[in-house]
């Protein structure tokens, strides 16, 4: 079983359609139609996670006898100074992209070394280096980062692996609010395809059983 976060949307969904023919499915979201919708299409289970809240995890997940792969893609972003942002817009966006994942991670990692399986972390640019008005973005994904890298030394002997991918810019509804955030216009041809981070995400899970790709990162190709 391959899990997916923030599955109902952008690489998630993408994702979840390109490993349909050769995974089973859980995946997760708020909920609703969005989430159903594609599941039936799928045949996938469905998870519902509230990911500000990541204490009701261990809960959720009991019903779960087998997950071999996690996918953490679901994130949250609100661009802003560090001098204009809230201590809830901290605590919102490191809940979202780095406690929950890290949570999430941990309730389910009995099972992830049963199946000797992978752990893949939806990373971001923003991941590499913090711009200007990028800051709680930026240093959730940093954390993220460092979240990948310890696990992945305290796991290997295990047999997890873990990979971080790092996509630049890619044409998603995400994409489309920080570009409103930014006041500028949105291109979807300007950005990477989603379809193109789902076969690298995908690429990173079938590697041969000797290989771990520890980072990769996505840019824009020639067209």
């Amino acid at each position: 079983m391959t899990l997916i976060t923030g599955a109902a949307g952008g690489i998630g969904s993408v994702l979840a359609r390109t490993l349909a023919p050769t995974h089973d499915l859980i995946l997760t979201g708020r909920g609703g139609q969005r989430l159903d919708d594609l599941c039936r299409e799928l045949k996938a289970r469905p998870l519902v996670l509230d990911l500000e809240h990541p204490q009701s995890f261990a809960e959720a997940v009991q019903s779960l006898s087998r997950v071999t792969n996690i996918i953490h893609n679901a994130g949250t972003v609100e661009l802003g100074a560090v001098a204009e942002q809230t201590h809830e817009t901290w605590t919102r966006t490191l809940a979202v992209n780095t406690v929950a994942p890290a949570e999430l991670t941990r309730v389910l990692l009995p099972l992830i070394r049963a199946e000797r399986g992978n752990v893949v972390f939806v990373n971001s640019g923003a991941g590499l280096t913090a711009n200007p008005g990028w800051g709680s973005y930026a240093a959730s994904k940093f954390a993220l980062r460092a979240l990948a890298d310890a696990l992945r030394a305290e796991e290997a002997p295990n047999g997890v692996r873990v990979t971080s991918v790092y996509p630049s810019r890619t044409a998603t509804p995400m994409q489309q609010k920080v570009r409103q955030q930014e006041g500028g216009p949105y291109d979807a041809d300007a950005y990477i395809d989603a379809a193109s981070v789902a076969a690298t995400i995908a690429f990173a899970l079938h590697a041969p059983r000797d290989a771990v790709l520890t980072d990769i990162t996505v840019r824009p190709g020639p067209r």
